[in-house]
């Protein structure tokens, strides 16, 4: 939530159709990878060689309300592929509301200043992939009629 809320709307890696934005505000430990806001996508990008990636097959979060942990979505179904292998997903909620601070008009808060998050998902964390070009896909739905599914074409180098 944080990586996503360091971005402004325009280049929001959620909303992002290319994955031209992909590489922006990454941390040195680990290579996130966006989800959709719906819908399906394709992008493509470049991975520093040495970095585990990190995607939601499927997660929802919720701003400034709530005390206690995040409630799963019950009926939620997910997957994720490596170069056709699949792979793991956890499901993963926040314990507590976390503060979130990002760029004004964020997709994730809106606002510039801290504010609490909750959090649940279907998510992945993949070893660093080793260096050349893979191709990543992950998804997932709700039990009802919202999902998302993205394709990554990645060069690892």
């Amino acid at each position: 939530m944080r990586w996503v809320a360091r971005h402004r709307q325009p280049a929001s890696p959620i909303a992002d159709r290319s994955g031209r934005h992909a590489g922006h505000h990454q941390p040195t430990d680990v290579w996130f990878l966006a989800g959709t806001h719906g819908g399906s996508v394709q992008r493509s990008c470049v991975v520093p060689a040495g970095r585990p990636l990190f995607f939601p097959a499927f997660c929802w979060w919720q701003v400034g309300r709530g005390d206690g942990p995040a409630q799963p979505t019950l009926g939620a179904t997910g997957h994720a592929q490596v170069d056709g292998v699949p792979v793991a997903l956890t499901a993963v909620g926040s314990a507590e509301p976390f503060p979130v601070r990002g760029f004004f008009n964020n997709v994730v808060t809106t606002w510039p200043w801290p504010v609490p998050v909750s959090c649940w998902g279907l998510w992945a964390l993949v070893p660093p992939p080793a260096p050349g070009r893979h191709e990543l896909t992950f998804g997932g739905a709700d039990g009802g009629r919202f999902w998302v599914e993205a394709q990554y074409q990645v060069e690892v180098r």
